[in-house]
């Protein structure tokens, strides 16, 4: 759930932006892992939507080139024999 498409990922971004400048120093000890982890959490889950809408479009996207193909072959088989020697 990227900043721009979840006010709770707006809001752990801000949160460790404002650990980070709270804490200059304890930073490098782990003051801001556990919204890191959850912030980590949250881009991967983003990523994880995003994957999947890629896969279902893809599969959209290779059925109509399917189609595409078959009716393309079925108007002209002398073309397609010749592209495909």
């Amino acid at each position: 759930m990227l900043a721009g498409n979840s006010v709770v990922g707006v809001v752990i971004i801000e949160e460790f932006q404002k650990c980070h400048l709270d804490h200059p120093i304890a930073k490098l000890f782990g003051e801001c892992t556990d919204l890191k982890i959850k912030l980590d959490r949250c881009f991967w889950q983003e990523k994880a939507l995003k994957r999947k809408a890629n896969f279902e479009e893809s599969k959209k996207l290779k059925e109509r080139l399917e189609a595409y193909r078959k009716e393309s072959s079925e108007r002209n088989p002398e073309e397609n024999n010749f592209m495909q020697s």
